[in-house]
C-alpha cells in the first residue's frame, strides 16, 4: 500500500500538490508532519465552512465519518446514498471546521435526483474551502468531474483535490492523474489518501486549517453535528437497508421517525423508544422489505438499533413499520425534506 509519507517524499518535487510555507517534519515514516513556528500562531483561532464534493459513490460520507471521528453519515456501496447536506464539526485546539457532505453528482431523473444536484452545487458557492473527491482509479477527467471541476472554476474558492482509494492504483497512474488534474485548475493541495484509513486524518485536517481565515467557533465545542437525533435515527436505519436491500429497492425509500421518546425502563435505565417508517415505491418492494416471515425488516431493525445505542449512549427499543408510498420522489412536501440552501 502507498502511504502518504512515501507520496511526500517521493513525489513534492515533482509535482507541488502540497504548497507549505513552512517546513515539513518527518516522524519515524508515518502519515504526521508539523509546521515550524505553530507555536508563534497559538493565539490565532481560525474558523471555516468545508464543502465536500465528488461524484456519487467516491467515498464523501465514509471521509467525512473519518475527519469528524463520528458516525454521522450513511455508509453503502451504493450510489446516491447521501440525500442532504450533512453538517460534521470538528473542534481542534485553534480551530472548528465544519463541514459539508453534499450528495453525489449524477444525472437527475426525478424531482428528489434534481434537488440533491442542486444542494450540491449550491453549497460550492456558499463555502469557504472546496473539497473535491476524486477516484485513484479513474483514467481521466471524466464527464460527472468535468461538470464539477467547471463549477469550481466559476466558484473561485479555494479547493484541495484528494484522490480517494490510491491502495487500488500503481505509482505510475496516480502521478498521471495528478498531473492531469494539475494543469486544468491551480489547487492549493493535491492529497492522496485511502478514506477508511485514520492515518490521513490529521494531513487533511492540517491542510484545511492552514487555508481557513480567522473566525469564530459558529457552534459549541461540544458539538459534532447540526442533526437532531431524530435524523441521526433515520440515517442509521436508512443506512441498514441500502446495505441489506439489493436493485432498485433501496433507492425507492425513505425513513421517517413519528416517535422518539426517552423514559426509564424497569431497571431504572434510560431508553429511547422510537417509532419509525420505512415508506417504498411499489408493493413488491415492501415484500422484499418485510422479508419471508418478517426476516429482513427484523434484520435491518436490530442492526440499526446495535448502531444507536452505540451512537446515542442509551438502550433503544426500535420499531418499524413498511408503508407504500408511490410518488414520493416527486411529492413536493416530501421533497422540501431534503433542501438544506
Amino acid at each position: 500500500m502507498l502511504t502518504s509519507s512515501y507520496f511526500i517524499k517521493n513525489y513534492i518535487k515533482n509535482f507541488k500538490f502540497y504548497k507549505f510555507s513552512k517546513k515539513i517534519v518527518y516522524n519515524n515514516n508515518k502519515s504526521i508532519y508539523a509546521l515550524k513556528g505553530m507555536k508563534a500562531n497559538m493565539a490565532e483561532f481560525k474558523s471555516g465552512f468545508v464543502t465536500l464534493i465528488g461524484r456519487t459513490n467516491v467515498g464523501k460520507s465514509t471521509l467525512l465519518n473519518l475527519l469528524v471521528g463520528e458516525k454521522i453519515a450513511a455508509i453503502a456501496n451504493k450510489v446516491q446514498t447521501t440525500r442532504t447536506a450533512i453538517k460534521g464539526i470538528v473542534n481542534r485546539e485553534n480551530s472548528q471546521i465544519i463541514f459539508i457532505d453534499t450528495p453525489g453528482i449524477h444525472k437527475p431523473k426525478t424531482k428528489l435526483n434534481e434537488t440533491m444536484v442542486e444542494t450540491s452545487f449550491t453549497s460550492i458557492a456558499d463555502t469557504d474551502i472546496i473539497l473535491f473527491l476524486i477516484e485513484a482509479t479513474s483514467k481521466d477527467i471524466g464527464k460527472g468531474d468535468r461538470i464539477i471541476l467547471e463549477k469550481i472554476k466559476q466558484a473561485k474558492r479555494k479547493t484541495i483535490l484528494l484522490i480517494n482509494k490510491i491502495d487500488l492504483v500503481k505509482r505510475e497512474s496516480l502521478l498521471k492523474l495528478i498531473d492531469i488534474y494539475s494543469k486544468e485548475y491551480d489547487f492549493q493541495a493535491v492529497i492522496p489518501i485511502s478514506a477508511t484509513n485514520t492515518k490521513y486524518r490529521n494531513i487533511v485536517l492540517d491542510e484545511i486549517e492552514k487555508n481557513l481565515k480567522s473566525g469564530p467557533a459558529y457552534y459549541d465545542i461540544e458539538e459534532y453535528t447540526d442533526q437532531t437525533l431524530k435524523q441521526l435515527a433515520e440515517e442509521t436505519i436508512r443506512e441498514k437497508a441500502l446495505k441489506l436491500l439489493q436493485d432498485e429497492v433501496p433507492h425507492g425509500i425513505y425513513i421517517e421517525v413519528e416517535k422518539m421518546k426517552q423514559r426509564k425502563n424497569k431497571n431504572g435505565e434510560d431508553i429511547y423508544d422510537i417509532e419509525a417508517t420505512i415508506y417504498c415505491l411499489r408493493n413488491s418492494h415492501k415484500g422484499i422489505i418485510i422479508g419471508k416471515n418478517g426476516e429482513m425488516l427484523k434484520k435491518i431493525g436490530r442492526l440499526a438499533r446495535i448502531d444507536m445505542e452505540k451512537n446515542f449512549g442509551l438502550k433503544v427499543n426500535l420499531k418499524t413499520w413498511v408503508k407504500v408510498k408511490e410518488d414520493w420522489q416527486e411529492n413536493d412536501t416530501i421533497i422540501k425534506k431534503f433542501k438544506t440552501f
